[in-house]
């Protein structure tokens, strides 16, 4: 919306209750319609309809359609290149350099397309564990992008909470605005550009929500080894003994599904960390594959397609009846939902566990040759961890086809690990051996 309508939206009389006391002008955004600050999952859906930007399913999901970019962009991800963190990043496929003067330019565009704009503001932190927490804030141009941000990550307890916070990492996502290749440098009209100086990440032409969780991750990936913290693209669940079991993978390759597991705790199904204390999860919510989702085979993640405050996306419905169908792919094979852990009913709350007794590697092996399961001993494991043998399942990244497409990749997450992968070896390395744990192979493709 522009401010030549100045049409009174649903929630504009309480989008400054929650306000922040460091306001957007530290971001160089000024000249705004309405900022919409940290608003409530009820008065974020009455903005997504007003908007037009989703409809309401059957049982109450948000429905939406995130257009041209239904997978993450990898190859429109940069970095800037500057002197205090460049010895850190393993620059390379993944991690594409980018000049600090190109970047200051493109945010300057970014900033005046902006202007006469409404814009959503979510204060959250990413982190479950209070010693290694990271308070973020992240500053949309849509509605649903912003009730994403809170499906996704912790929120303040209370007003006061919200009022003193202060991030310490900033994303600003703008599907409407195109970056310009000969002017921005980027690689297309779409980019992700993360500064790790400045402490800010902008995404612009692609509505995927995948970029502002996995851009996050980037950063956690980046900050924490640097303390001592392994962190992994993996799923964690407990058992009522207290033994804690991580499943590393690639996008799409079993990790929610295994660890949403009746007899176990689930602490998350995608990103954590393992500090002197245990493990904990980054986030605050779920972003599960739903393509073909059975509800007698993952019934816990089929109930959460059903639930108030999830986002279903790119999932084709009936518009009459709001039913959707979980096993259409027409508009994507990466249909995805949105939702926060609690709904998992063996949820726990802390988010935060043990050391892990077990690590299991999933492979989803396209080609056979891999055994169901392997027993791996704690050097067979980092091999394994440092190739990543996998595949890359259809539409969790933009090209790919229908079919699994093998790759190597390391860490199991090489598009989100900004270190060199041996600086992650190690410190995996070190946490099995200081605490014992048994690690294992799992295919979760074709035998």
């Amino acid at each position: 919306m522009n401010n030549l309508l100045n049409i009174k939206t649903p929630a504009q009389e309480q989008a400054q209750a929650l306000k922040s006391d460091y306001g957007l002008e530290n971001h160089g955004l000024a000249n705004l319609r309405m900022v919409y600050w940290n608003l409530p999952a009820e008065a974020l859906y009455e903005e997504i309809i007003f908007r037009g930007e989703g409809r309401i399913s059957h049982m109450g999901p948000i429905i939406v359609n995130t257009g041209k970019h239904t997978g993450r962009s990898a190859s429109d991800k940069f970095i800037v290149r500057e002197p205090t963190t460049e010895e850190h990043i393993w620059w390379g496929e993944y991690n594409r350099p980018f000049s600090p003067a190109q970047f200051g330019e493109t945010v300057n565009r970014l900033q005046g397309f902006l202007q006469g704009r409404d814009l959503f503001v979510q204060d959250c932190y990413a982190g479950a564990d209070p010693n290694y927490q990271l308070p973020i804030r992240i500053i949309t141009e849509y509605a649903w992008h912003s009730l994403f941000a809170r499906n996704m990550f912790l929120v303040p307890r209370n007003r006061e909470e919200y009022r003193q916070h202060v991030p310490e990492f900033t994303i600003i996502c703008a599907p409407s605005f195109q970056a310009t290749e000969t002017i921005d440098s980027t690689r297309s009209n779409t980019f992700i550009i993360l500064n790790f100086q400045q402490r800010l990440c902008i995404i612009g032409n692609t509505a995927y929500a995948g970029e502002i969780k996995k851009s996050i991750f980037t950063v956690m990936n980046y900050l924490l080894p640097l303390e001592g913290v392994m962190t992994m693209h993996c799923s964690a669940n407990q058992g009522d003994e207290g033994d804690v079991a991580l499943f590393f993978g690639l996008s799409g390759t079993g990790k929610t599904t295994l660890s949403a597991d009746p007899q176990r705790g689930l602490i998350g199904d995608d990103e954590h960390g393992w500090s002197d204390d245990g493990v904990f999860n980054f986030e605050n919510g779920c972003y599960a594959k739903v393509i073909r989702l059975s509800p007698t085979a993952e019934p816990q993640i089929y109930a959460c397609t059903r639930r108030f405050g999830t986002i279903i996306e790119n999932v084709v419905y009936d518009p009459i009846t709001r039913l959707i169908d979980l096993n259409d792919e027409t508009i994507t094979e990466n249909t995805r939902a949105s939702y926060l852990l609690e709904y998992i009913e063996n949820a726990i709350p802390e988010k935060r566990g043990g050391h892990p007794r077990n690590i299991v590697l999933l492979t989803c092996d396209a080609q056979g040759v891999m055994p169901p399961i392997a027993r791996l001993t704690p050097d067979q494991a980092l091999y394994h961890f440092i190739s990543g043998y996998t595949s890359k399942l259809a539409g969790t990244e933009a090209g790919l086809g229908t079919e699994p497409e093998i790759t190597f990749s390391t860490c199991f997450g090489a598009p989100f690990m900004v270190h060199h992968p041996m600086f992650y070896a190690d410190l995996l390395k070190r946490k099995i051996l200081r605490y014992g744990a048994t690690c294992w192979l799992l295919n979760t493709g074709w035998v």
